[in-house]
């Protein structure tokens, strides 16, 4: 592979079919540094201008993950260390709608592909903690899930433990997803531990727990009662499905509609 090159596997936007192309490292990285100008500077249509022109040179699927989630985890990463404003955070999180808008047609493509989610038990519930409304890094989370197969259903922000609970067992999901930004919030964590506890639903239901907190704190994870976490949004599938390999016996999980004893 030439030098300065990265060989990218595209699945285009509206085409079934994959194909390999070459891009160049600098073109990538320009339309990186132009989208993360583009939020900083809240020029919404702009972003969403050059996710088009992404889209087109690289199919959804890459553009997703070589241009729109680096852009997004810079962003987080200054959020965190109290380095962009709620303005410029609001806009990202919008910016990331739009993405995901424009790709109406893959994700209804790839729904209809992944009609044996639920069969497979590959169900989960996601949703920020309660108190914490930091959504951007659930909305990539739910986003990567989903183009692996996963059926999520998004509870949103400032979701309370027991809702957590209540909607894994509704939805027959094999994991929760809980995501925290702050300190203070994620140990809101350790109630969705002890409700999975006291309804005697640990070996059929895995906690998985993520947001920059995590990273800078990783014994917080086993603090919180989870039972794993993944660096980036990136890794969350391959973090979702090793835990549905730990549960005993994944088919027996409840159906949708049923609930456990309390």
């Amino acid at each position: 592979m030439p030098h300065g090159c990265v060989q990218a596997r595209i699945v285009g936007l509206r085409s079934p079919d994959a194909y390999t192309m070459m891009i160049t490292e600098e073109s990538r990285m320009d339309l990186i540094e132009r989208l993360y100008e583009c939020i900083m500077d809240a020029r919404r249509e702009d972003a969403k201008a050059l996710l088009v022109e992404a889209i087109a040179d690289l199919g959804y699927e890459t553009a997703l993950g070589t241009v729109l989630s680096p852009t997004l985890h810079l962003i987080g990463e200054r959020w965190a260390t109290d380095r962009i404003s709620l303005a410029q955070g609001f806009v990202a999180g919008k910016v990331a709608e739009d993405f995901f808008t424009l790709g109406a047609d893959y994700w209804s493509t790839l729904s209809s592909g992944n009609s044996g989610s639920r069969q497979s038990g590959r169900i989960t519930v996601v949703g920020n903690v309660e108190d914490d409304y930091h959504a951007l890094g659930r909305s990539m989370v739910v986003s990567f899930l989903r183009l692996r197969g996963w059926e999520v259903r998004d509870l949103g922000c400032d979701v309370l433990a027991r809702d957590f609970v209540d909607q894994a067992v509704s939805e027959g999901a094999c994991v929760i997803g809980a995501s925290a930004m702050m300190l203070t919030t994620a140990r809101n964590i350790s109630s969705i531990r002890k409700e999975l506890n006291d309804r005697d639903l640990q070996g059929r239901i895995k906690l998985a727990v993520g947001g920059a907190v995590f990273n800078m704190r990783p014994e917080l994870v086993a603090e919180v009662g989870g039972d794993g976490t993944a660096t980036s949004a990136l890794l969350v599938p391959e973090l979702f499905e090793r835990l549905r390999n730990q549960l005993a016996d994944p088919i027996t999980m409840p159906g949708r509609g049923e609930r456990a004893p309390r």
